[in-house]
């Protein structure tokens, strides 16, 4: 466990991966109930 944490937060290369896949899981997700949203609000003629 502490080779994991050394490697993603004891170098930028690692944080900065880190924060990419953070971003990206976030974007995904906002995405997702973005469109889970507007499925279920539309109505019959949409």
């Amino acid at each position: 466990m502490t080779f994991w944490l050394d490697l993603m937060f004891g170098s930028d290369v690692g944080l900065m991966s880190m924060l990419v896949i953070i971003a990206t899981t976030l974007l995904i997700a906002f995405y997702a109930g973005f469109f889970i949203y507007k499925v279920s609000k539309a109505g019959p003629n949409e």
